[in-house]
């Protein structure tokens, strides 16, 4: 199993491959058809369904007992601009695996049909780099999100959701399968495992997150002629308002909370001209909701004293906001017996960033897993995780799965 995983994996990443080693296979572009092709004929080749459903999620199933709900595995092979090769990419084909190994082995008769059946999956825009929110296809099949107004989002182009999966030819029509338990291994995206020298993180908890879609607005002008007076530049406005958000994290202890504002959208964007509008979306976590309120209201009272300063409207709202989520007491305690019964470290570990794991877990019990991610970077060309470590990681996700089709920790009402 474990050199077929790496031939795959590397493969995997020459789809959509950037000079630096990283990955660029945004959702519902080509690349990302083509990554989603090879999945599929990945299932179809050992004569396996595949079902598309209406946001675009992809799922192969592994059917051995008629009528039977599924556990499912699995994460996401869309990747951010510039992005790293080990992010989503890595639980979508280390679950393709593992449910290629069960099966080899329930056929070869030295391991009986399990109590439930098992679904590989690739759920859609788990990054929302071209379409916003992130964590998209998941969020919809959990009931999360509405499917009509995600089908309806645009890009920074203009190009529908819906447009955008027809145009590659994964606009489904195809019911999900009937979870009853989802499992994810994930690349840490952080410093903790590799620090303390463990091999394996067990996700307990996600962390509170809260956005604000922020539009500055002033007004059009030459950037020439126009005495510096009476310029409302917003473009000046915003600049101030992505360090307030930089900022606000200096009014809490170390670590407490990250913030972000990761994108600008500028008009008219030109080289001569004042800028008239500008949106950005300011991204504030914490593993407490308080702190995050705390600095959502010192922003909000310090944009309104720069726009009463400026003579600039700036509009706020709050945007994609995701409360802390425990994953169930039951799971973390399933996965820490299994990794130590497999001789593994571990050790609970919160998850500061956004998964498909977290959506899942509002449906159906789930459980999570990290392995070390080098250096703790992540979405970008260096992000990195070893071989060995992929390779544990394959053998813990397994011992996991095995647990869960066999009915321990999920029931049929899940």
């Amino acid at each position: 199993m474990s050199q077929a995983f790496l031939t795959d994996f590397h493969h995997a990443a020459t789809i959509g491959a950037t000079a630096n080693n990283g990955v660029d296979r945004q959702a519902a572009t080509s690349l990302d058809g083509e990554v989603r092709l090879w999945f599929a004929g990945w299932f179809r080749d050992r004569d396996r369904r595949v079902l598309i459903d209406e946001i675009g999620n992809l799922f192969g199933l592994y059917e051995w007992r008629e009528g039977a709900p599924f556990v499912l595995v699995g994460s996401h092979l869309d990747t951010q601009p510039l992005g790293g090769r080990f992010d989503g990419s890595y639980g979508v084909i280390a679950g393709m695996h593992v449910a290629d190994q069960i099966d080899q082995e329930i056929a070869a008769g030295t391991r009986e049909a399990p109590r439930f059946n098992l679904a590989v999956v690739n759920w859609f825009n788990e990054e929302g780099a071209r379409f916003a929110p992130s964590v998209m296809g998941s969020s919809v099949f959990a009931g999360l999100f509405d499917l009509e107004e995600m089908l309806d989002v645009e890009d920074l182009g203009g190009v529908s959701v819906r447009k955008a999966l027809a145009d590659i030819g994964f606009l489904g029509t195809d019911d999900g399968p009937a979870a009853v338990g989802y499992a994810e291994i994930h690349i840490e995206q952080g410093r903790i495992l590799e620090r303390e020298g463990i091999d394996l993180g067990v996700v307990d908890r996600s962390w509170y997150t809260q956005k604000l879609d922020i539009e500055v607005l002033g007004e059009q002008s030459h950037t020439g002629a126009t005495a510096m007076a009476d310029r409302r530049d917003a473009l000046v406005g915003a600049s101030e308002v992505v360090l307030m958000v930089r900022q606000v994290t200096d009014d809490f202890p170390e670590e407490a909370l990250v913030s972000s504002v990761g994108q600008l959208v500028v008009e008219p964007n030109s080289p001569i001209v004042v800028a008239r509008r500008v949106h950005l979306v300011a991204d504030l976590r914490s593993d407490s909701p308080e702190i995050v309120q705390e600095a959502r209201q010192t922003l909000l009272s310090k944009i309104s004293a720069l726009a009463a300063r400026d003579n600039l409207v700036i509009n706020v709202k709050d945007f994609d906001i995701r409360p802390s989520r425990h994953f169930p007491p039951a799971g973390v305690e399933l996965a820490e017996r299994v990794l130590a019964q497999q001789g593994f470290s571990s050790r609970r570990i919160q998850t500061m960033a956004g998964h498909d794991s977290v959506a899942l877990n509002t449906m159906v019990p789930a459980v999570m897993m990290f392995i070390p991610s080098i250096d703790g970077v992540s979405h970008c060309e260096r992000e990195f995780s070893t071989d060995e470590d992929m390779i544990k990681g394959l053998a813990a996700l397994k011992a996991v799965v095995l647990e869960m089709l066999n009915g321990q920790f999920v029931t049929d009402e899940g």
